[in-house]
């Protein structure tokens, strides 16, 4: 490690700022996914489980993702909207972690991502009844061929189950790779205000 390196700081500016150049940097260097992300969601007696998602977009209000509402993480989300994300840049030997409170997105922002969606991924949010037992591959392939005839001709309406939401974050911490695992970490906390305030913190 040279000195130059020991010395420099994850600097103490707007997290989302922060956020916005490290993901730039991320989308030019990762090669798959640079917007796949953990997201860790628990019950409301605290039993947690954890899987990965795309983030679909992000601002100063959060980071926003979309799912069925009746798989796990969707039933979880509404039932306890304390959740965490985790980015793990490998390429960059970088991770940011966010904590937060995920709520719903507008009925209209919904709709407006899920008409994005290739149709085929619209049809599969139909005939997908996410997080239930499958007893064969054929059957939901055959579920696909049902719903995919039903709206032939047609536009794909959003389900209804079928919506986003956004993680409002209360803490975001930045994680950088250092030499000897002499890692460097930068916590950032939401004030009252809605300011923030920050530390670095022992790796």
């Amino acid at each position: 490690m040279t000195d130059d390196q020991s010395h420099t700081e994850i600097p103490a500016e707007a997290p989302f700022d922060l956020f916005a150049q490290w993901f730039a940097d991320a989308q030019k260097h990762e090669l798959n996914d640079p917007n796949a992300v953990a997201l860790a969601t628990a019950t409301p007696d605290a039993f947690p489980s954890v899987r990965m998602v795309l983030m679909k977009d992000y601002s100063p209000e959060g980071f926003v993702f979309y799912t069925n509402t009746h798989s796990r993480k969707g039933g979880e989300l509404l039932a306890n909207p304390r959740a965490a994300l985790l980015f793990h840049w490998k390429s960059l030997r970088r991770q940011v972690r966010i904590e937060g409170l995920a709520t719903p997105v507008a009925d209209a922002v919904a709709d407006e991502y899920f008409a994005s969606r290739p149709r085929d991924s619209q049809v599969g949010a139909h005939a997908s009844l996410q997080s239930e037992p499958l007893d064969s591959r054929l059957t939901f392939l055959g579920r696909i061929a049902k719903e995919g005839a039903r709206y032939l001709g047609r536009s794909v309406p959003r389900p209804p189950h079928w919506t986003g939401f956004c993680l409002e974050p209360q803490a975001i911490e930045f994680w950088m790779d250092r030499p000897f695992r002499l890692h460097e970490r930068r916590r950032f906390t939401r004030l009252p205000d809605g300011g923030w305030t920050s530390t670095l913190l022992y790796p």
